[in-house]
């Protein structure tokens, strides 16, 4: 599975507007549900968060994957954020959090969640890719930029 699979460049947003965590879910899930009108925005973010009730998606070093499962969806989905300032998204090492991949998966698809789950991960481990999505100059740059690592792997 490769991210560009699941991820419009249509649905990487730049310059998050939000300030807080529920702000940065629901910006995201607003901008997720106008390009698949299959999903609500309001049910994907108390899906979103369930998952955050268990703990939270931001796993440090400026990232969160906030994640959850639909019923209906036909396959994985995914939006991207980027908050330049960052925002508190309580993460594990306790600093603001300023990368966002949310993915929602189908109810009953346990292999694909975590398959995409992974290959987040896999590519936002490098600091240097990290660098570049925060030094990027717009949506379509950020895109190119994502595009480009998902080829490596």
């Amino acid at each position: 599975m490769k991210i560009t699979d699941i991820l419009p460049e249509a649905l990487v947003v730049p310059a998050l507007q939000g300030q807080t965590k529920e702000a940065v879910l629901r910006e995201l899930a607003e901008q997720l549900a106008a390009l698949h009108p299959e999903v609500s925005a309001e049910r994907l973010v108390d899906v979103l968060w369930e998952r955050e009730r268990l703990g939270s998606t931001a796993i440090g070093d400026g990232i969160a994957i906030p994640h959850g499962k639909l019923p209906g969806l036909k396959g994985v989905l995914a939006a991207f954020g980027r908050h330049p300032q960052g925002v508190d998204f309580e993460s594990l090492d306790g600093k603001p959090t300023k990368l966002f991949f949310l993915l929602v998966a189908p109810e009953d698809s346990v292999g694909l969640h975590l398959k995409a789950l992974a290959r987040v991960s896999r590519l936002l481990k490098e600091q240097a890719f990290r660098n570049q999505l925060m030094a990027a100059s717009d949506r379509h740059v950020l895109y190119e930029i994502i595009r480009q690592e998902d080829e490596k792997y």
